[in-house]
């Protein structure tokens, strides 16, 4: 259900100025998502995770662009109709256009978003702003766990579609300078998880039925894995291994289950070591669809505890998963900066 936002008059001297409210629209591999701010909260959230088959672990980059197509509208309208908004009352859009903020980093997906946007800011004559999803991820962090760095900082994606270490260095509103020094070189941690979820005849992405899943786990199933590698200056992890284990673990007719537990376990202790091995002790922003998970959030924040140095923080579950409420934010950022 979209989140209302009260309509709020702003004056300024003598004069009465109607709300202003950016949008953020975010076209992702599996999630259709349009979100409203307002500088003070969100005003609308709004998502539709993308159709897919039964046993498949992805889909087709064109099946992806035409439901981005069908579900932009409807979220858009739904926007509109929210205590009888006028879209006039925008004052921005932002948009993501690529997964990370770098010059090869190309997603078809995207483009439906992109294109979706240009079209509202055109017509509206507004400014049209342009991130990234993985940008959009870290500042729904921030905004979520109530953080606003304004020095260097660390986050850890981690999603289907990331596992990567990275070091945050804040430019100017709504802009960072983004390092890589670290993640996983072979599946993703969201890989991993997904390839054993549609094993376990789990719908496909299978992150929140992988979790509800171990809960029923009384043995967990422990699955061996290698410690984290130098390379390049970077240091770097491994889930592929781990997935071929938990894959004969379902051959051999383990208890799903447990299977699901260990696999949730072995996703943790890998982040964990990766952590560790990569960075002194310090801040950490954990954001991405895997970071909903609980047991992964619990047993992180359990070993990188304040008194040896470690701050760890997430975002609410609802906004580690892909949303456009970030998006939103780096536009809201970026129109309102001096």
């Amino acid at each position: 259900m979209p989140i209302p936002c009260d309509q709020k008059v702003i004056r300024i001297g003598r004069r009465v100025s109607v709300p202003q409210y950016v949008l953020g629209i975010d076209t992702s591999a599996y999630t259709t998502s349009v979100a409203v701010v307002d500088g003070i909260r969100v005003c609308f959230d709004e998502r539709r995770v993308l159709p897919v088959p039964l046993g498949q672990r992805g889909l087709r980059s064109s099946d992806a662009v035409y439901s981005h197509v069908r579900y932009l509208p409807a979220l858009y309208q739904a926007w509109c109709n929210t205590q009888g908004i006028e879209a006039r009352s925008l004052a921005a859009v932002a948009v993501s256009t690529r997964p990370r903020p770098q010059p090869d980093s190309y997603l078809p997906s995207f483009a439906a978003g992109e294109g979706f946007g240009k079209v509202i800011a055109e017509s509206l004559d507004i400014p049209l702003f342009k991130t990234s999803h993985q940008e959009g991820h870290i500042r729904a962090g921030l905004f979520s766990a109530a953080q606003d760095f304004d020095v260097p900082f660390h986050v850890l994606h981690v999603s289907g579609g990331t596992t990567e270490l990275l070091r945050v260095i804040p430019e100017q509103a709504g802009h960072w300078d983004i390092l890589v020094v670290g993640g996983s070189d072979d599946l993703y941690a969201g890989q991993f998880i997904d390839r054993v979820g549609v094993r376990l005849g789990l719908p496909f992405p299978a992150g929140a039925e992988l979790e509800k899943l171990a809960m029923a786990s009384e043995h967990p199933v422990r699955f061996n894995q290698s410690p984290p590698r130098s390379r390049d200056g970077k240091m770097w992890i491994s889930f592929s291994g781990m997935a071929s284990a938990a894959e004969r673990a379902i051959d051999n007719g383990d208890v799903p289950a447990d299977i699901a537990r260990g696999v949730e376990w072995a996703v943790a202790h890998a982040l964990f070591r990766l952590l560790k091995a990569a960075l002194p002790p310090g801040p950490v922003l954990v954001v991405g669809g895997v970071a909903a998970n609980q047991t992964i959030r619990q047993y992180l924040s359990q070993q990188l505890v304040p008194e040896k140095g470690w701050t760890v923080s997430f975002g609410s579950p609802s906004l580690s998963r892909d949303n456009a409420v970030g998006v939103a934010w780096i536009g809201w950022d970026q129109w309102s900066a001096p």
